[in-house]
């Protein structure tokens, strides 16, 4: 592990430059694709995490699409008039919604998985000859690396 200090002659060729170029590209793009069925990258992160967790909470949806709890409260709203979703009061916690895909939610899900997963083969082809598992455990870490 390098502990010496890192020289910024060129702020362009670091590797926080790389990985924010890389992001702002693959974001753009998601929101392009994703825009063509009515969705953004943030909502889309919301459906497909209520499909793996039905009623999760407000903020644990947040935490996963990288959003502020004041964010996600607008998020989901424009999912529920979308009929992407369904809020119901939690019977056992008055003021907590317990949050549901829609069969009409399942659907775009479905078709907008199909374009976030053409941008991960883009982004693997991108990454060989490297093995797509070492980059991501590699870039896993690098996130690590602040927390």
């Amino acid at each position: 592990m390098s502990t010496g200090k890192v020289s910024l002659k060129d702020p362009y060729a670091t590797i926080g430059y790389a990985l924010k170029l890389a992001q702002q590209a693959l974001r753009t793009h998601l929101d392009t694709g994703l825009r063509e069925v009515g969705l953004t990258t943030p909502q889309y992160a919301v459906l497909c995490f209520l499909k793996e967790k039905a009623g999760a909470s407000n903020a644990m949806l947040a935490r996963r699409a990288f959003v502020t709890p004041q964010t996600m409260q607008a998020i989901l709203v424009a999912l529920e008039r979308a009929g992407f979703i369904s809020r119901a009061a939690d019977p056992d916690h008055g003021r907590v919604q317990k949050t549901e895909l829609t069969a009409r939610g399942l659907d775009v899900l479905e078709v907008a998985s199909g374009i976030v997963a053409n941008a991960e083969t883009r982004l693997c082809d991108a990454s060989a000859p490297l093995d797509p598992q070492v980059v991501a455990a590699m870039l896993l870490r690098l996130a690590a690396a602040f927390r």
